[in-house]
């Protein structure tokens, strides 16, 4: 990609409206522009990191063993008075009528309409365990929206949801998603804490979220500092194995770590004092288990073993794919702009031209293109007639974590400079092996 030939829209100046770091740097970076209030048209450039992380997630989710499937995006609203939640949502869930004057809703959640579809294919016990998700856009009418994406009135979301024979297999699919959420933050360059949390209007007695701490995080925190040194890596799991999952449960659920809504001072207390934290927190995702709670309501049951009709036991899973974007720049930024891990960068690295026109330096630079290119990296090629520094100063906006840089001065010497946006540090390195090393960089990253 050319940024001669790129719809990059990037601002000079802060947005007066963006009151957070993330909401700033995403509309000075060209990546999103509002077009109501918590509503967004995502640019190419934020619809590139987007696409990346529904990747990501796709992935892990298939690894985990579960099933993509979409559902629609406006619901009817005799589901949910079968359930019982359509008075009790709240205001948050836009209702509307169709021409027929049907009552309808925009989909918050879909609880209703994915044990709607259970209900009709599914009748043995021998067709479980089951998990069957989607990423789709949601809509929930934020009576105050605000910091961009990361608080706004349609998001796009991951919902995942399980069906399980017991109780004890269900508690298996809970511990299962929390695995694969873990995969999924370290995959993107994130570590999201898992919190004991508040069901809220899904329901349920045990609800984790996943939280990424951040000072401009809208829930307070406490946790003990251990678990900031817990790491998933490069540990394969047997998603099968209910200890393997238990395991990790385990491993990473012990130590004390609570939002504000299920915060147990004497619990906190019992921590040793050097190790207790308190901070804000972004919440990125949050796994579910609630029961029968839907089963029994909608008659979604199986025959079991003992020929006998009994209910399901379900939980459900998401993740904020959207609202990720803005947790990922909050944790991840300087003074000069975004620091995207190399996981899900829109472009693995940037080709600054610090003399267009040059014919050898023109060549050189279309030489590295193609070269990236060739093994399958993705760049952005700065082929702008403009000054070096607003090159170098729209790269650092836009956060591409290598920035190659090509002029005359350095091909004299038969070199061009590889620099990282993290650390800031600059090497001379002949091109060939500027493209050896960001083969080397990316080869790495899962």
């Amino acid at each position: 990609m050319r940024l001669s030939r790129y719809f990059l829209p990037v601002l000079k100046e802060n947005p007066s409206e963006a009151q957070i770091v993330s909401h700033r740097l995403m509309l000075r970076a060209g990546m999103i522009k509002q077009s109501a209030a918590g509503i967004y048209s995502w640019l190419p450039l934020g619809f590139k990191v987007l696409r990346k992380l529904e990747n990501i997630v796709h992935e892990e989710q298939a690894r985990a063993g579960h099933h993509a499937m979409l559902m629609p995006t406006i619901q009817s609203a005799d589901l949910w008075r079968e359930s019982g939640r359509y008075d009790a949502y709240g205001e948050e869930m836009l209702r509307i009528k169709d021409r027929g004057g049907r009552d309808m809703l925009f989909t918050p959640t879909a609880e209703e309409l994915i044990t709607d579809i259970f209900r009709a294919h599914v009748s043995s016990y021998k067709d479980l365990p089951l998990t069957m998700y989607q990423i789709q856009w949601k809509f929930r009418d934020e009576i105050r929206p605000r910091f961009g994406v990361m608080r706004g009135r349609e998001f796009l979301m991951k919902d995942g949801y399980n069906f399980d024979l017991t109780k004890e297999d269900a508690l298996h699919a809970y511990n299962r998603h929390l695995v694969s959420y873990l995969r999924t933050y370290e995959r993107m360059g994130l570590q999201a804490i898992p919190m004991r949390a508040d069901s809220g209007p899904i329901g349920g007695d045990d609800t984790h979220e996943f939280l990424v701490l951040a000072e401009t995080g809208e829930s307070e925190v406490f946790y003990d500092s251990a678990v900031t040194d817990l790491t998933f890596g490069d540990r394969e799991i047997n998603y099968d194995s209910v200890e393997d999952c238990a395991a990790v449960m385990e491993e990473f659920t012990s130590k004390y770590a609570r939002t504000d809504e299920t915060h147990d001072e004497a619990l906190f207390n019992q921590v040793p004092e050097e190790r207790r934290r308190t901070a804000r927190g972004i919440e990125v995702g949050q796994i579910f288990y609630f029961g029968t709670k839907y089963s029994e309501a909608m008659g979604a049951t199986v025959q079991g073993p003992d020929g006998k009709n009994t209910p399901v036991h379900m939980g459900s899973h998401g993740i904020g794919v959207s609202r990720l974007l803005g947790a990922i720049i909050e944790a991840s930024h300087d003074d000069n702009g975004i620091i995207w891990p190399e996981g899900v960068t829109p472009f693995h690295a940037g080709i600054v031209n610090l003399k267009q026109g040059d014919e050898e330096a023109d060549a050189a630079c279309e030489a590295l293109y193609s070269s990236l290119k060739l093994i399958g990296l993705d760049p952005l090629y700065d082929d702008r007639n403009e000054r070096a520094g607003g090159k170098f100063a729209g790269m650092d906006l836009i956060g591409l974590p290598w920035r190659i840089t090509v002029g005359p001065r350095g091909l004299k010497n038969g070199v061009v400079e590889l620099t990282s946006r993290k650390t800031g540090e600059s090497e001379e390195m002949p091109p060939e092996d500027a493209v050896k090393r960001l083969a080397q960089i990316y080869a790495g990253i899962a």
